[in-house]
């Protein structure tokens, strides 16, 4: 048998890779974090449990790149969903309800990202980062920003506050409001994106 070539390896390396982040984003979601274990996760993945050490230094680092490479296919699938749209501001305003529509549909995930991030480790810079990091920066450019490598900092960090936001045990915001403050602070039409039922209080839009 002919060894396998560069290429096939580093495929096979590819694939093991996302397995294993799927994993992570599927039983962090159905589990929690700290009833999660990286046995647990190299089995959902059909993978050996020291490929995880191979690619991760831990199990925060590889939560934080399977979150990111969620959040990046959601984004992605948003800004590339029929009709497929080359406009600036509704590519914003899909991007802003991707992200809050990931705080509202996977808060114990979400919510055990953002409290990751507050940890020692900090912030992670992987390959799922830049990817989701790219996506935004073009998002912001398309927008029509006049200093991309500031705006998109700032936009990174008014959806990181939204999503903190939302999710802040007992002291939650509506997702809906939040959304209006951002829709008014980019001067982006309620009806942009894919606007929740009613308004953000009681049917009142807000106008910029």
């Amino acid at each position: 048998m002919s060894p396998r070539s560069a290429s096939v390896n580093e495929e096979l390396r590819r694939r093991s890779r996302e397995r294993l982040l799927q994993a992570t984003v599927e039983l962090v979601a159905e589990n929690g974090y700290e009833a999660t274990t990286l046995g647990d996760i190299a089995d959902r993945a059909g993978a050996a449990r020291g490929l995880i050490s191979y690619y991760f230094p831990g199990k925060r680092q590889l939560l934080q790149s399977a979150v990111h490479r969620l959040m990046h296919q959601t984004l992605h699938a948003a800004l590339e969903r029929e009709p497929v749209s080359d406009d600036g501001r509704e590519r914003l305003a899909r991007a802003i309800d991707a992200i809050l529509g990931l705080a509202r549909d996977q808060p114990l995930l979400m919510r055990t990202h953002m409290a990751g991030i507050l940890q020692a480790e900090g912030f992670v810079q992987c390959p799922e980062q830049q990817r989701l990091a790219e996506l935004l920066r073009d998002t912001v450019t398309r927008y029509g920003t006049l200093d991309v490598d500031k705006d998109y900092p700032m936009l990174r960090a008014l959806l990181m506050g939204a999503v903190f936001a939302v999710l802040l045990p007992g002291a939650a915001m509506p997702a809906a409001r939040l959304r209006a403050e951002l829709f008014q602070r980019y001067g982006l039409d309620w009806e942009l994106g894919v606007p929740p039922d009613g308004g953000p209080s009681g049917g009142t839009v807000l106008t910029p």
